[in-house]
């Protein structure tokens, strides 16, 4: 018979048998976990033991299928919003990495952007274009902050908001997304050619940023 060992197909069975066995341990690790912590909810009326080999996992457990599965859903519960924090983080080391801006200012847009289902790439370029991510920036017709919002369009979503308000962060992208949003929406999502075939000009750098490359939908739902 000839031998296979260091062909691609040995190759192949090696990385399908290392595949099987991060499984193999990852479920394991995952009913572990869940069964011991149904152990600490009631000690002394839980106990898990877990045994891995070749073919695969066997369990000895002292609790019953019902009260495992509720633990194993608690589990997954809680690694599904472990992963959600990590691709969070991710996402804003990226972002501010990308733009050269701290980390707490790409969280702020990152939070407000998915916060008011604008998509992230467009809120970054958005404040990019309009304050180049200053807070305090001021323009020679009074729009003010990182997104650059007039007064009068803030108390529009905002009653009673100053201008000194808007140069809070938080505030500002809130309204200023919020903004957005309705300004895809009215456009459906192609502000350029509605706006202008409408004669008006295209608000809130919408345009700019469609001129320079930007393809998406605007929204996220």
């Amino acid at each position: 018979m000839r031998n296979l060992r260091g062909t691609y197909v040995h190759r192949g069975d090696a990385a399908r048998r290392r595949k099987r066995l991060k499984q193999t341990l990852y479920a394991a690790a995952v009913i572990a976990v869940a069964a011991l912590t149904l152990a600490a909810r009631r000690p002394g009326t839980a106990s898990a033991e877990v045994t891995i080999h070749s073919s695969g996992f066997s369990l000895g457990l002292g609790v019953g299928a019902r009260e495992l599965r509720e633990a194993l859903d608690s589990t997954k519960g809680e690694m599904d919003l472990l992963r959600a924090r990590y691709e969070r983080a991710d996402r804003i080391i990226q972002f501010s990495s990308r733009f050269a801006i701290p980390a707490n200012l790409a969280a702020h847009v990152l939070d407000a952007s998915m916060a008011e289902g604008i998509d992230p790439e467009l809120a970054f370029r958005l404040v990019k274009l309009e304050s180049d991510f200053n807070p305090h920036a001021t323009s020679s017709v009074g729009a003010v902050g990182l997104t650059q919002m007039m007064l009068g369009t803030a108390r529009y979503y905002e009653r009673g908001i100053t201008k000194e308000k808007l140069y809070d962060p938080t505030t500002n992208l809130r309204i200023g997304f919020r903004y957005l949003r309705g300004l895809i929406g009215e456009y459906h999502g192609d502000a350029v050619r509605n706006a202008l075939h409408a004669g008006v000009d295209p608000s809130n750098g919408y345009d700019r940023i469609l001129t320079k490359g930007y393809k998406g939908k605007g929204v996220v739902d």
